[in-house]
């Protein structure tokens, strides 16, 4: 897949009758962090319902719902400046978006990237804050890479890989 034909897309992942299960969500849920706390919390599940949002070739946004809990991580901060999602997810998490001289030295090094909120978002599943960080920092995955790896190592790949079918076809 090459850069341009990189698309927004928003999954919901949940477990019913012990299997996992995978369902596009609207691409508008791309860019807004509160429908899309809503729309997860509207799906039943038995280990907490997961979000999984790739923008573009950018950045990506986990997110997981328990009850009234809503963890969230964001793989690169400095893309708060260019996406409204990216901006909602440091204001969730009450992060400052960077100001440019901040945003100037993140993006110094062009190898580097920022993530935010809780890496231990999926280390109940198996997947532990070192993975995630090492998944978010590789530059050279595009984010529907990064999010197929990790429905991998989280045991939803087939799902996963279902509900992406329908995005790319």
């Amino acid at each position: 897949m090459t850069d341009e034909d990189a698309l927004d897309f928003a999954i919901v992942v949940y477990r019913e009758d012990g299997c996992w299960q995978a369902e596009l969500l609207p691409a508008t849920l791309t860019s807004d962090l509160q429908g899309l706390i809503h729309a997860l919390k509207q799906q039943p599940s038995e280990s907490g319902t997961i979000g999984l949002v790739a923008v573009g070739d950018e950045f990506f946004v986990a997110l997981r719902v328990l009850g009234d809990r809503v963890d969230v991580f964001l793989s690169d901060i400095a893309a708060s400046w260019d996406f409204p999602l990216a901006e909602q997810v440091l204001e969730y998490l009450d992060v400052p978006v960077p100001d440019e001289e901040e945003l100037d030295e993140i993006l110094q090094d062009e190898e580097t990237v920022l993530p935010a909120g809780d890496l231990s978002i999926f280390a109940d599943l198996g997947l532990d804050e070192m993975e995630l960080g090492i998944l978010s920092g590789d530059i050279d995955l595009l984010p529907e890479d990064v999010l197929s790896s990790i429905a991998a190592r989280l045991g939803f790949s087939e799902p996963f890989e279902r509900a992406i079918e329908s995005v790319f076809g």
